[in-house]
C-alpha cells in the first residue's frame, strides 16, 4: 500500500480520542489556491512526515491517486489526521475544481468546521465564494487561511478587503503581515496585540510591531473589540465605559462568536515554506468545536421516534457512512463518522437502510493512503470500515436494538452527460463492473441507458468529471472507453393522411411468400404513443389470423423511422385492404409487406422531425445576465422570464432545446468565471426547424 520511499514516521497504531479532543475540518478553496500544499506543511511541521512533498513530485500525503499526481491537482478528498499537543484534527482535503463538487459536499456533511484557504498572490476567487456559501449551508463555523504570503505580489490587506465587501463585518483579520526587505519573516498577532518573528519554519520569537503595521493592526483590533464587545451586554457595557477585556474575556468571546458563525478569522502564512501552520492548529483546536457540543439526530426506524446521537459516547453506537473509495486492488473502503457510542473492530454493525447485520474484522483509520488500525472510534472521530458488501455511501449503521437512520448528504445533481462505448470489443461487461465501482465511490456520476437510441450515457459535473472518469477505467481497472457527443433522443411522426400500398411476392421453388396490405396512416392526436393500429377490412381480402403481424410489423417499424431512424410517435395505422395466397401466405409475408407499407406511407404523409426540448434555470450574479440571454439565444432558447434572488444573482428561465445543451457547463462556466449553475427537464417534444431537421437527415444518410 505504502510507497517502499515515503517518509511517513510510520506508526503502528494510534491512540483513540475522546471527542472533546476531536475536531473535524474541511479544507476548501478555489482550484490551486494551496489547499493540499498547507496540509502537507501541516502534517511536516507536526513530525508526521520527515520532509514536506510537494504536488509537483506527486509526493504529498493527500494527493496520492494517480491521476492526482498526473494532473497535480486533487480530484478527491482525502482524509490527514493531526495530532497537535493532545487534539486529533481530522483535516479532509477536498478538491478545488468545480467538476468533484460531490467529494466536497461528502467532506462538509462530515465536518463541524471549515479552513477555507485564499491565496494571497490570486486573492479571493469564485472557488471562494462557493466554499462559503456550503459553510453557510451546512451553518459551520470556518476559519479564512491566507497563504502564498511568501510571494513578492501577495497581499494579506486586499484578501481581507475584499472578504469584507463581501461579508462584512464577520471578517475578523487575526494576523497581519510583518516583512523586512520585502521578504514575509513575521506577523503581528491582533488579538495579542504582539509581533511574531519566524525562526525556523512555523516557530517564532516575539518582535516589536512595526511602526508601518500600526494603522492596519489597530484597525483590525478595533474591530476585533467591537465584536467582542457585542457578545453581552455585560461586555457591551464594559466597553462603552473603556475598560479593556482580559485575555480571558477576549478568548471565550471569540470563541463563541467563531463557533455561532457570527466571528470568521483570517490567518496568514505560508504552505511552501510551512510558515503560520502552528497558528492554524491552534486556532483550530482553540476556537472550532468538539463534535459533542454539536447537534445530530436521526430516526429510529422500529419506532419512529428522533434519536439525539449529538457525538455522546455513553448512548448506543450509531454511524454514518459519508465516503467510500472502491479500488481494485484492496477492495472497498466506508469512511465513517461515529454519531453515538463506541465503534468497536469486533462490532456487529447492523446497515438500516439495507436491512443487513455484518460482522468488523477490522478497523481503521486512514492518512491520505496510509492504513492505521485501531481497536475503536468514540463518537465524533472518523474512521474506516474495511470490505462492506452491502453498504453504501449515506447508509446509516447502527445495532439491531436501536436502529437509527441519519440524512442522507445531500449531492449536486450531474447535468453534463456524453455517449460512451466500450473500446475493445468484448469489454462491455467489464466496463460495466467497473463504472458500477466508480458510482459507489462517486455519487454525482451515473450511467444511463438509452435503449431508444441505442446507446449507453455517462453523465458527470461536467466535461473535465467524464474525462478523468474515463481516464480512471482505464489507469484502474484496465478497461477503456470511448466518449463522444450523444445521440439526441429525437422522434419522427407525420403531418397528415397516406395511403400506402404493398405486395410482397416472393417464389423460389415449393412454398413461396405472398402478403399484401393497404393501410391509411394518420396523425394521432396522443403523442405520448407510438403508434395506435386498427382494421377496418371487407369481406375477408385480409384473414382476421394475419392481423397480428400486421401489428407487429407497424411496432417493428415505429422503432426506427425512414425520416431519419429515429422512433416514430403519433401515428395511426388502419389496416383497410389487401389480399392473400392460400399456399403461400404467411405471417411472415404480411409482417414484411406491413414494414414496407409503412415506409411509403410516413414517407407520402409529410413527416416530421420532432427535438426534446428542455425547461433550464441558470443561476448567476446580474452583471452576467445579458451574456447568458444573449448565448441562450444563440442556442435556440426561449427567455421565460427572470427571478432576483438574494446576493444580487439572477435565476434565468428559458426552454431550450436538448441538442442544445451538449457541452453547456463549460460554456457557462467560461461566461460567468466559474460562478453560473444551472439545472434543467425535459418538458415537451415540439417540431424542429427545417434546417435542423435537414441537418440531422443529412447526418444519419452519413452515418448509415
Amino acid at each position: 500500500m505504502l510507497d517502499s520511499d515515503r517518509k511517513y514516521k510510520g506508526e503502528a497504531h494510534m491512540e483513540t480520542y475522546k471527542y472533546e479532543k476531536i475536531r473535524n475540518v474541511a479544507v476548501l478553496g478555489h482550484g490551486g489556491a494551496g489547499k493540499t500544499t498547507l496540509v502537507e506543511a501541516m502534517a511536516y511541521t507536526t513530525g508526521i512526515v520527515t520532509r514536506q512533498g510537494k504536488i509537483e513530485d506527486g509526493s504529498t500525503v493527500s494527493d496520492y491517486d494517480k491521476e492526482e499526481i498526473k494532473r497535480q491537482f486533487s480530484i478527491s478528498t482525502s482524509v490527514v489526521p493531526i495530532v497537535w499537543e493532545d487534539t486529533k484534527i481530522n483535516f479532509l482535503d477536498t478538491p478545488g475544481y468545480f467538476d468533484f463538487v460531490g467529494e466536497v459536499e461528502e467532506a462538509v456533511s462530515a465536518c463541524d468546521a471549515a479552513v477555507i484557504v485564499v491565496s494571497g498572490k490570486k486573492g479571493v476567487e469564485v472557488g471562494t465564494r462557493k466554499a462559503w456559501d456550503l459553510c453557510e449551508k451546512y451553518k459551520i463555523p470556518r476559519i479564512f487561511f491566507v497563504t502564498d504570503m511568501d510571494d513578492d505580489n501577495a497581499s494579506f490587506r486586499r484578501v481581507v478587503e475584499r472578504l469584507t465587501e463581501l461579508y462584512g463585518k464577520r471578517i475578523a483579520p487575526f494576523h497581519s503581515p510583518i516583512r523586512e526587505s520585502e521578504k514575509f519573516v513575521g506577523f503581528v498577532n491582533v488579538v495579542k496585540m504582539a509581533g511574531r518573528k519566524f525562526t525556523k519554519l512555523s516557530e517564532y520569537e516575539e518582535c516589536p510591531i512595526p511602526d508601518y503595521s500600526m494603522e492596519y493592526v489597530t484597525k483590525y483590533r478595533e474591530a476585533l473589540m467591537d465584536a467582542v464587545a457585542e457578545t453581552s451586554e455585560e461586555m457591551m457595557e464594559k466597553y462603552f465605559e473603556g475598560e479593556e477585556f482580559t485575555a480571558q474575556e477576549i478568548s471565550t468571546a471569540l470563541r463563541s462568536s467563531v463557533i455561532d458563525c457570527s466571528i470568521v478569522p483570517v490567518l496568514m502564512g505560508s504552505g511552501l515554506n510551512s510558515q503560520g501552520t502552528n497558528m492554524l492548529l491552534q486556532a483550530v483546536e482553540k476556537y472550532f468545536p468538539s463534535p459533542n457540543k454539536c447537534v445530530i439526530t436521526g430516526i429510529n426506524a422500529k419506532t419512529g421516534e428522533t434519536f439525539a446521537a449529538d457525538y455522546d459516547a455513553n448512548k448506543p453506537m450509531t454511524a454514518k457512512v459519508f465516503k467510500t473509495i472502491a479500488d481494485p486492488f484492496i477492495g472497498k473502503f466506508s469512511l465513517v463518522k461515529v454519531c453515538s457510542g463506541i465503534l468497536k473492530s469486533d462490532d456487529t454493525i447492523y446497515n438500516v437502510d439495507k436491512e443487513t447485520e455484518e460482522k468488523l474484522s477490522r478497523l481503521y483509520i486512514l492518512r491520505g493512503k496510509e492504513q492505521i488500525e485501531v481497536k475503536e472510534l468514540y463518537a465524533g472521530d472518523i474512521g474506516v470500515i474495511g470490505k462492506l458488501s452491502n453498504t453504501t455511501t449515506g447508509d446509516s449503521l447502527a445495532t439491531k436494538a436501536n436502529p437509527v437512520q441519519f440524512d442522507r448528504p445531500k449531492m449536486s445533481v450531474p447535468y453534463e452527460y456524453k455517449s460512451y462505448r466500450a473500446k475493445n470489443k468484448g469489454d462491455e461487461d467489464k466496463v460495466s463492473q467497473a463504472l458500477s465501482r466508480m458510482m459507489e465511490e462517486d455519487l454525482t456520476l451515473r450511467v444511463v441507458s438509452d435503449k431508444e437510441n441505442h446507446q449507453s450515457l455517462l453523465y458527470g459535473i461536467g466535461e473535465q468529471h467524464l474525462e478523468i472518469a474515463a481516464s480512471k477505467l482505464a489507469q484502474r481497472f484496465k478497461v477503456e472507453i470511448e466518449l463522444s457527443k450523444p445521440r439526441v433522443a429525437y422522434r419522427e411522426t407525420i403531418r397528415k393522411k397516406s395511403t400506402a400500398e404493398y405486395k410482397y411476392k416472393k417464389q423460389s421453388g415449393g412454398h413461396g411468400q405472398y402478403g399484401h396490405v393497404i393501410i391509411d396512416f394518420e396523425p394521432l392526436a396522443d403523442m405520448e404513443k407510438s403508434y395506435e393500429f386498427a382494421e377496418n377490412v371487407f369481406g375477408g381480402a385480409v384473414p382476421r389470423n394475419f392481423f397480428p403481424a400486421v401489428e407487429k410489423g407497424i411496432a417493428d417499424s415505429v422503432e426506427a423511422g425512414p425520416l431519419a431512424g429515429y422512433p416514430v410517435v403519433g401515428i395511426k395505422a388502419t389496416l383497410t385492404g389487401g389480399s392473400y395466397h392460400d399456399v403461400d401466405s404467411s405471417e411472415m409475408a404480411f409482417k414484411t409487406a406491413t414494414v414496407q407499407a409503412f415506409k411509403q406511407g410516413v414517407m407520402s404523409a409529410t413527416p416530421i422531425l420532432l427535438e426534446p426540448i428542455a425547461t433550464i434555470k441558470v443561476i448567476a450574479p446580474e452583471r452576467f445576465t445579458g451574456d447568458i440571454m444573449g448565448d441562450l439565444n444563440k442556442r435556440r432558447g426561449r427567455v421565460l422570464g427572470m427571478n432576483p434572488l438574494h446576493n444580487r444573482q439572477q435565476e434565468i428561465m428559458a426552454e431550450i432545446p436538448m441538442s442544445a445543451l451538449c457541452g453547456y457547463s463549460t460554456d457557462l462556466r467560461s461566461m460567468t468565471v466559474g460562478i453560473g449553475t444551472y439545472s434543467y427537464e425535459f418538458a415537451r417534444y415540439e417540431p424542429a426547424p427545417s434546417d435542423v431537421q435537414a441537418k440531422v437527415c443529412e447526418e444519419n444518410v452519413k452515418g448509415a
